[in-house]
């Protein structure tokens, strides 16, 4: 009668949580203790909780229950889609405590922080440089492997894009620096920065 009535009389004594049965208290309760009662039978890993471990299966099973009503994009777990509906309501609850930027996930606000926390966990396994985005990392191991970037025309290889435009003026002839004095044109910025150095010289 009490799932009706909504009365309540078993409280938990650690964080006042009340319940309707005694068993659901007790099973509360695991959260408190650490207990992790139900085992995955694939992984073995451990929950306080059964539904819990019934949305962990699913990691397993590759069942995606739940949709996005908007663009049907589909989760394993209700928390994941909770958080991707965030994207479609442009609501951003977490907020960075310097600056004041807001996010609409958490794990963008941690990556955030660390622009002002100097972090840089994702570190080169080459020469050891430290970055505090993953892309970054991405971008700087190029520098170390076999030079992603091909020319089309002379069969040139480089070890970042903007190399590779830059070497491309070389064939197409474009000169878009443009001295301010002279009009002089330049494939490059710096043989532009260079040429300066004549018409400061001559003041």
């Amino acid at each position: 009668m009490r799932l009706h009535t909504r009365e309540r009389p078993f409280i938990c004594s650690v964080c006042g949580k009340r319940f309707s049965l005694k068993d659901h208290l007790k099973k509360h309760m695991h959260v408190h203790t650490g207990e992790k009662p139900f085992i995955c039978s694939v992984c073995s890993k451990g929950f306080s909780q059964k539904q819990n471990l019934k949305s962990h299966m699913h990691v397993h099973t590759g069942e995606k229950a739940f949709a996005c009503s908007v663009c049907s994009k589909a989760f394993s777990r209700q928390e994941s889609l909770k958080t991707h509906m965030l994207v479609h309501t442009g609501e951003k609850p977490f907020s960075c405590s310097i600056c004041s930027k807001r996010f609409s996930q958490q794990r963008k606000l941690k990556m955030h922080m660390r622009v002002h926390t100097g972090e840089k966990p994702f570190v080169c396994n080459v020469c050891n440089q430290g970055f505090s985005q993953p892309r970054d990392l991405k971008k700087h191991m190029a520098v170390h492997s076999e030079r992603p970037f091909g020319c089309d025309v002379c069969k040139s290889r480089f070890n970042q894009k903007c190399v590779l435009e830059n070497h491309m003026r070389v064939h197409s002839g474009e000169k878009p620096f443009v001295c301010s004095v002279c009009k002089r044109r330049f494939a490059r910025q710096e043989n532009l920065k260079k040429h300066m150095v004549v018409h400061q010289a001559g003041n």
